[in-house]
């Protein structure tokens, strides 16, 4: 199977959003800045990172918060969806991490939800991807709850040059988890984002490094 990715656009000071998020303001105040180098002013750089990740993408898995934005009346459509503008008519599945069935689902052709917890989802995206990635594309507590249980093979940051100040943090974590060790295996540096991959080795507990 393909390895299961953690992809998400972050500012300088730490946050995936700006403040006050919502379904009609996804990003938060000011956060469209974070996907400038994948929707706005990219350059030939920044748009072959994004093809190879697209492409290399098996199944997509992602947070109700995420799922409620995309899937909204301002989201997703036949043009734009994973991946920025394209054509969406070969996207990957997305499997939607969260604990109670939405009332409606606008993309149900793409989406399944998946309310039997963490690994049933992943089970169910690896099943889906074969032998491509699985991308988990957000939100933040998604991401970090993948990676403190050990499910994630690979961290891709796209750091763009912005400091919001505030907004949805993607380390939130409480200091008490043992430190999950990292690799870093690839950088690519545009004027819009530095895009920085890590591998993750598993967590540091003191009595060296082992996958959790």
């Amino acid at each position: 199977m393909g390895n299961v990715i953690v992809d998400i656009s972050m500012s300088l000071d730490g946050y995936v959003t700006g403040p006050r998020p919502g379904v009609r303001n996804g990003l938060g105040d000011g956060g469209e800045r974070l996907h400038d180098w994948a929707l706005g002013r990219r350059t030939e750089g920044d748009q072959a990172v994004l093809d190879a990740t697209t492409e290399a993408t098996g199944a997509v898995v992602m947070g109700r918060r995420t799922f409620d934005v995309v899937d909204g009346p301002d989201g997703w459509n036949d043009d734009m969806g994973y991946g920025g503008e394209r054509d969406q008519s070969a996207a990957p599945p997305v499997f939607v991490l969260t604990s109670s069935q939405p009332p409606t689902v606008r993309l149900a052709s793409l989406f399944t939800i998946c309310t039997e917890g963490t690994e049933n989802a992943l089970r169910r995206a690896r099943e889906a991807a074969g032998d491509r990635s699985v991308v988990i594309m957000g939100g933040a507590d998604v991401a970090r709850r993948c990676l403190d249980a050990g499910l994630v093979d690979e961290v891709r940051l796209h750091l763009t040059p912005v400091v919001l100040g505030g907004g949805t943090p993607l380390f939130g974590r409480t200091g008490t988890e043992p430190p999950v060790a990292l690799e870093q295996t690839d950088v690519r540096a545009t004027p819009y984002a530095t895009h920085l991959t890590y591998r993750v080795l598993g967590r540091d507990r003191g009595r060296g490094r082992s996958r959790a």
